[in-house]
């Protein structure tokens, strides 16, 4: 999740430190609180175009799709500023049977080779994902024709009570903002070949863009 700029910026900074950083621990709980409990089924959403072999996940958080890409056989990895997501992440991957391979640092500067990858995912980035160093470096560590696959939006569609206060929920806290395009412009300009994609949910609705190494 990630701070909207429409709000009192120093409160919401606050609020989102406490939940990514101290009190990572109730992360999934506020998730599931303000996704109407679809929060997990969106991060596992881009599943059906990580094929890898070898993927990267960018704010890999508390692990959901970590778990779920070594289900899948493939070769995982990810990359988190939190320390405490770190933990959670690997707890979560243990519980599951699997080592993983979680590093901490910023998207700015992956700590890998280049070409090291085939794919890079990222589930509700929040703007370091448009950086031109992030962008760069993400081409940097793809192999040639690898994807950077980035899930940027959700909005709840329930017209239910308790589902109308949820999407206003998810607006105020910016993870449901009106889609512009500008991710799709920002990847263009660095180089990739962009597809946006809609997934539908019962009560939600999803953008992911498919980005191809040029």
């Amino acid at each position: 999740m990630r701070p909207a700029p429409n709000l009192p910026a120093r409160f919401l900074r606050f609020f989102f430190y406490l939940i990514y950083q101290p009190l990572a621990w109730s992360y999934d709980l506020v998730a599931w609180l303000v996704s109407l409990g679809q929060w997990k089924f969106w991060i596992l959403s881009p599943l059906p175009w990580l094929t890898g072999p070898r993927v990267l996940e960018l704010g890999h958080g508390p692990g959901h799709l970590q778990v779920a890409l070594h289900q899948n056989a493939l070769h995982a990895f990810g990359l988190d500023q939190s320390r405490q997501m770190g933990i959670l992440a690997r707890r979560r991957l243990r519980k599951a049977g699997f080592h993983g391979a979680l590093s901490g640092g910023i998207a700015q500067h992956l700590p890998f080779p280049a070409k090291t990858f085939d794919q890079v995912v990222a589930t509700f980035p929040s703007e370091y994902i448009i950086h031109e160093d992030t962008l760069a470096n993400i081409r940097r560590v793809l192999r040639p024709g690898g994807t950077l696959i980035v899930l940027p939006v959700a909005w709840i569609r329930s017209q239910r009570p308790f589902g109308r206060l949820a999407a206003w929920l998810f607006r105020v806290t910016g993870q449901a903002e009106a889609w512009s395009g500008l991710f799709s412009e920002k990847f263009r300009n660095a180089g990739f070949l962009v597809e946006e994609k809609r997934i539908m949910f019962p009560d939600s609705e999803l953008v992911l863009l498919v980005a191809n190494c040029q």
